[in-house]
């Protein structure tokens, strides 16, 4: 008596992904293969998850990258935050903190960040992983210069919104090459580099420049020189 062969369809995968899950299987394959990986399909069978689930929340590995850094920056807001003082705080002091905070986020995932910024030739490859970044930074030193700008009635007398947190972002971008070049003892290097570049900034705005630029100038120069 013939037999029919029964057919079986292939198992979908029963895994339970979520965005950060995601963004760790990302993160450990860079790290142990080397390299980004190269097609959506390659990387999710390796993982043992469907293309559909990836596609779930995340359109491309660009859009990966982004939230990794969104990431970064969003639980360095959370970390800071839970500091109650930091309420107090004015906005320089606030974004210190957050400066802080931030670059010990980074350090914590320093093999990933280093590989990720200096994958390709062309610099500005390994930024454009930094546009939301970017955006949040911008979005956050407003935020902070409005509150002060609130409690200056003299026009005269209040920063630049736009001006202010353009330039922070550029201080972001400083102080990230100087972290990746920094071989100091726990970053230490990187942590005066915050402290005075910051206060610069905010005395440029002030319009008391001269003795923190000279001080930050000198520090520069002695780093580059050594």
């Amino acid at each position: 008596m013939a037999t029919t062969k029964k057919t079986t369809t292939p198992k979908k995968s029963t895994v339970k992904l979520t965005k950060e899950r995601v963004i760790t299987i990302y993160m450990e394959y860079v790290l142990e293969h080397e390299t980004t990986p190269k097609t959506v399909y390659k990387f999710c069978k390796e993982n043992k998850m469907t293309e559909e689930q990836f596609y779930q929340f995340f359109g491309s590995f660009e859009g990966v990258q982004q939230e990794i850094w969104n990431t970064f920056y969003q639980k360095s807001i959370d970390l800071m935050h839970k500091s109650p003082e930091v309420e107090q705080f004015g906005s320089r002091e606030k974004l210190l903190t957050f400066y802080f905070t931030f670059f010990e986020m980074l350090t914590a995932n320093r093999s990933y960040v280093l590989f990720m910024l200096k994958e390709h030739r062309e610099p500005l490859k390994n930024l454009s992983q930094l546009k939301g970044l970017r955006k949040k930074i911008i979005s956050f030193v407003k935020g902070l210069i409005e509150e002060d700008n609130k409690d200056k009635n003299v026009k005269l007398l209040q920063r630049n919104e736009r001006i202010f947190s353009e330039a922070a972002w550029l201080q972001t971008l400083f102080l990230l090459k100087f972290w990746m070049d920094d071989h100091s003892p726990q970053f230490e290097k990187t942590d005066v580099a915050i402290e005075k570049s910051v206060n610069t900034v905010f005395d440029v705005f002030d319009n008391t420049p001269l003795e923190r630029v000279l001080d930050f100038g000198k520090f520069l120069f002695k780093e580059r020189m050594a």
